[in-house]
């Protein structure tokens, strides 16, 4: 599991752009890019091809939380796949356990949701997960152990409504519970990323 062991509000500073690694902090004026805290007259220096490639590529290793020996593997295997390199690159990022469980909104952030998943508060198909990176396929049904403190972290996270649910995971209104439908298509990706200047960072 990856840790980020600096303030991670530098590195949204440092990218220009919300990566939302705070959970509630960063919906509020708190967030350093907060619109009403943004300096005006300010520009950023001009960027080479191979820095943008590069902000690229930890831009999106940071948003899920991955190191960079795993972010190249996911990047292999991508590759081999069939179809465009870069969208499966994201559809496999997309697809790790830890993002479904954030995206489902049953934790604030994606590092609370790999707190859950160590801590074995997470089951796929009815078996318990302790791997944040395990890659969830189309039918998989997800859910929180009943009892489980994050039952009523997700409790919080939905009362915030600040968030839907992506349409390639259905999740019971009931109970905690969502499968995968589908998987996910290029545009349902959070993250804003250029993909293509990634692949072009690996391919030199």
């Amino acid at each position: 599991m990856a840790k980020i062991s600096k303030p991670v509000c530098r590195i949204c500073r440092r990218n220009a752009e919300k990566l939302y690694l705070k959970g509630r902090r960063c919906e509020s004026d708190k967030c350093p890019l907060d619109p009403r805290k943004q300096r005006r007259g300010v520009t950023q220096a001009k960027t080479s091809e191979y820095g943008m490639q590069m902000r690229e590529k930890n831009k999106v290793k940071v948003y899920y939380g991955v190191l960079e020996r795993q972010f190249r593997r996911y990047f292999a295997m991508a590759k081999k796949a069939k179809g465009v390199t870069g969208e499966v690159l994201l559809r496999l990022l997309e697809c790790r356990l830890d993002n479904v469980v954030y995206r489902v909104h049953w934790a604030f952030s994606r590092r609370m949701a790999r707190q859950a998943i160590v801590h074995g508060h997470v089951f796929v198909n009815g078996k318990r997960v302790n791997k944040p990176s395990y890659q969830v396929r189309i039918g998989d049904e997800i859910s929180i152990s009943d009892g489980s403190k994050y039952v009523e972290i997700a409790k919080q996270v939905k009362e915030l409504g600040t968030a839907t649910v992506p349409a390639w995971l259905e999740v019971s209104e009931n109970e905690l519970k969502a499968k995968v439908a589908r998987y996910p298509l290029r545009e349902e990706v959070g993250i804003p990323v250029d993909e293509h200047l990634i692949i072009n960072f690996y391919s030199k």
